[in-house]
């Protein structure tokens, strides 16, 4: 029975009118539903399904269909009327959650976490409306995140990778060849260039869909060198797809990219990169409001990759552990957290051999930036404090200033643009706070960022509420509305 998607056939059951409500309103017959599932299961690998009309008929009179079928028809009902129709809402009972709702406690194998980001991402290409995969996810915060992101700790046992396997694999020659490996990473570092010149909405369906292409290729058999360097570049792409998704407004789907990044870079054996996932996952927190989880999940990525990060990665980790003691209103730590980064950073330039490519962005236009960001925060948080603002506006001058040297990094111009006229406000300021925004809606209009819109927004909003009588901030507030869409369209 399992081959036609057969179920719970009780004697008593009742038809279920969710489910049938749904059906008619779709417009499909018996037949063609059928046919749009069989379709989808063969998508999926689920080869096994063979669903005819009397199948559907039975489902409509209350038959529960097993797994895949209830996520299949909540997949085809919402392509149908372009809205978010859960298992729930067409009266089906999942066995298990979809990958796509079930949080951030997943397992720590190579197989199930090759199966997660292939299921997720195919999800999110075929459902890439905006919001599709946001409004069916639920952030993790507090124990919930941090507990299982701890087992990231944990070494790989050797019986999760079954000895003789490994072997037989080694031993045939890979389908992928050196150059195509390099290409594949090429092709990552040139995403990460976009994403910095044009903002997460440009190029983040593209990424989604060069991740699903990697994570197939890890479904072939390969030597273990060669699946390793597949895990890296899956775990690149993943956490850039979760900082593009970060960018344009999607938090829940961007939180379940950086953690599959995460569990694909500890396939990989990789610790620093694991490390600035987590810093990614970190500063999310920071921009939900939740210091304390940005703080645990920084001290993880600075314990786990002790011993093995280079300078610029330690130097950005204490610049984002600054960030955590600055929203948490702990002054003297986030100052001695920024002088860490400093002096770190410093010792950056004696390291011999190659960085990643994932942390050239660090320079020191970023230390700049992070550091006066860090201040700025602690004004705010020491309710608009004049000492840490003035602490603030040299820091971030400097950042602005390089930046606007800088062709590629175009996204944290306008960041600290943006950040460069708060200082100017918490300084009562407005004139000069003007002119840093104005300058700022130039590079927005240019990068698809709804963080920078939000930011730029707020700023102007404030500087409206506080001093809407002065004539450029009255003129500022007409220029927004006009040229800055309240919108953006995430792709």
């Amino acid at each position: 029975m399992s081959g036609s998607g057969a179920g719970e056939t009780n004697a008593g059951k009742r038809p279920n009118g969710q489910l049938g409500s749904w059906f008619v309103r779709s417009g499909w017959s018996k037949g063609e539903l059928a046919r749009q599932v069989n379709r989808r299961a063969r998508q999926m690998g689920a080869h096994h399904i063979s669903t005819d009309t009397s199948r559907v008929r039975r489902w409509l009179d209350g038959e529960q269909p097993r797994e895949p079928i209830p996520r299949i028809l909540s997949e085809l009902f919402s392509e149908r009327f372009g809205t978010v129709v859960p298992v729930e809402d067409l009266g089906l009972r999942s066995a298990h959650q979809s990958p796509s709702v079930a949080g951030v406690d997943l397992p720590w194998a190579a197989p199930q976490t090759v199966a997660l980001l292939s299921e997720f991402s195919r999800s999110d290409l075929m459902l890439a409306r905006r919001g599709f995969l946001g409004s069916s996810l639920a952030l993790a915060a507090g124990p919930a995140l941090i507990e299982p992101m701890q087992r990231w700790l944990v070494p790989v046992t050797p019986a999760s990778r079954p000895e003789p396997e490994r072997k037989d694999v080694s031993s045939r020659p890979s389908k992928l060849s050196p150059p195509e490996l390099d290409l594949l990473e090429s092709t990552t570092a040139m995403f990460r260039q976009w994403d910095a010149q044009c903002g997460g909405g440009l190029r983040r369906k593209a990424v989604v869909g060069q991740l699903h292409e990697v994570t197939d290729l890890l479904q072939e058999p390969h030597p273990e060198a060669t699946a390793k360097r597949l895990f890296r570049c899956a775990a690149e792409l993943a956490e850039l797809a979760g900082w593009m998704s970060y960018d344009v407004g999607l938090q829940p789907t961007a939180q379940k990219y950086f953690v599959l990044a995460l569990h694909a870079a500890k396939e990989a054996g990789d610790k620093p990169l694991g490390s600035y996932i987590l810093s990614s996952m970190s500063r999310q927190m920071i921009h939900l409001g939740r210091p304390d989880d940005a703080l645990e999940l920084v001290h993880l990525a600075q314990y786990g990759s002790r011993d093995c990060a280079t300078a610029r990665t330690q130097a950005m980790l204490y610049a984002m552990e600054a960030r955590a003691y600055a929203n948490m209103g702990r002054p003297s730590k986030c100052r001695r957290a920024v002088r860490m980064a400093e002096d770190t950073f410093a010792d950056a330039a004696f390291e011999d051999g190659p960085e990643p490519d994932w942390i050239r962005f660090f320079s020191d236009a970023e230390l700049h930036g992070e550091n006066a960001h860090s201040y700025r925060d602690l004004a705010y948080v020491a309710g608009r404090s004049p000492t840490y603002a003035s602490l603030a506006e040299p820091v971030m001058a400097r950042a602005v200033e390089l930046f606007s040297e800088d062709d590629e990094h175009q996204r944290s111009y306008a960041l600290n643009l943006v950040g460069m006229a708060t200082v100017h406000l918490l300084r009562r300021e407005p004139e000069e706070s003007t002119v840093l925004a104005t300058q700022a809606l130039r590079v927005a209009k240019r990068v698809r960022s709804e963080r920078v819109n939000t930011r730029l927004r707020k700023t102007v909003d404030t500087a409206a509420r506080d001093f809407g009588d002065i004539p450029e901030v009255a003129r500022l507030t007409d220029l927004l509305t006009e040229q800055l869409p309240e919108t953006a369209e995430a792709v």
